[in-house]
């Protein structure tokens, strides 16, 4: 009995590990292929221009807060998503809901395992860890041209990328908001490796700007693991692979990395990440004054403060989860 639910409990954590992988690609494949159908096989194609329509009705929501829905951010299916690995986030300060924050995460990682549980869904207990803060996690603004799929991604209290979503989530809500960034973004897919601590930060410094003009803190937070949870082949620099793959950033931004990882049997190869636990330490608050028109000597000085507290924050934990005394947190 006791080996029958422990079977029926890896089977749910893999579910929900493919299910979150797969409903965008599925989601998207479904919308296009069904309106597809209505306009090409039946007379009910003006059901496709309405959709077309709410879409522009509602083109602006997931820049003004979305649509957060608490029964789909608590959902089962994620504490099993969380317990795959596992997942886990600790706290070494509090955040106070009279104040607003801008959450950085790193790394991104191939799939961003733990930033997602963490913040688009109570399974991490994101709540009571951080009593009174609403969580945006900021994710691609194609996501949101989709319909169903934009709908999913907002119920978790995802919202659009863009400065203006900044703006308003930091403006318009009042206080007790975090807008939680990938600062790193698919740039930094590349360097989504067992062993790598790079981070692509040295010129993104637009979170620091948005921090200045609204005298809002910037939390460095970390997550020790995500590296881990698929290897990726590097090709020779230079080669006619890793050229098509520089070509390819620069026309779209996104690296194409050709990773993998388990599969259903032990040591077997295939697409689900490996089950290592992922640890994000969410760190101190680093104080930013309101300058509404930051000079960039302005936002050099913090972005550097920045990366100062981050290092901190990185050499305070590695050991303690896995990385030696000797490897350093670097920037590119």
């Amino acid at each position: 009995m006791g080996s029958i639910s422990k079977d029926l409990k890896t089977a749910l954590e893999v579910f929900a590990i493919f299910q979150w992988a797969l409903s965008a690609f599925l989601i998207v494949l479904f919308v296009a292929l069904f309106h597809l159908y209505l306009v090409v096989f039946t007379p009910y194609w003006p059901l496709a221009g309405l959709t077309i329509i709410w879409l522009i009705f509602d083109w602006k929501t997931p820049q003004q807060g979305g649509r957060r829905s608490d029964w789909v951010r608590g959902w089962c299916l994620w504490k099993h998503f969380r317990d795959y690995f596992p997942l886990k986030m600790v706290k070494t300060h509090d955040l106070s809901p009279r104040h607003n924050y801008i959450i950085a995460v790193h790394p991104h990682g191939l799939m961003s395992h733990g930033t997602f549980c963490h913040f688009a869904t109570e399974a991490s207990g994101f709540s009571r860890i951080f009593p009174g803060i609403t969580p945006y996690l900021l994710t691609l603004g194609a996501f949101f041209w989709v319909p169903v799929l934009r709908e999913y991604m907002m119920c978790g209290g995802a919202c659009s990328v863009s400065r203006a979503s900044m703006e308003y989530l930091l403006s318009n809500r009042g206080t007790g908001n975090a807008v939680v960034v990938v600062v790193g973004g698919l740039a930094e897919c590349r360097y989504g490796k067992p062993g790598f601590s790079k981070l692509v930060l040295k010129k993104r410094k637009g979170f620091v700007h948005m921090a200045l003009r609204h005298g809002v803190a910037l939390v460095p937070s970390y997550s020790f693991g995500e590296n881990e949870t698929y290897n990726q082949h590097i090709f020779t620099p230079g080669g006619w692979v890793n050229r098509f793959q520089e070509w390819f950033q620069r026309l779209v931004h996104i690296y194409p990395c050709a990773f993998y990882g388990r599969g259903f049997t032990e040591n077997s190869w295939g697409l689900l990440p490996y089950n290592r636990p992922i640890t994000t330490i969410v760190g101190k608050p680093l104080l930013i004054p309101k300058i509404e028109n930051p000079s960039q000597e302005m936002v050099d000085k913090y972005h550097a403060l920045y990366l100062t507290a981050l290092r901190k924050l990185f050499d305070e934990h590695k050991v303690q989860y896995g990385i030696s005394e000797s490897q350093e947190l670097e920037f590119v």
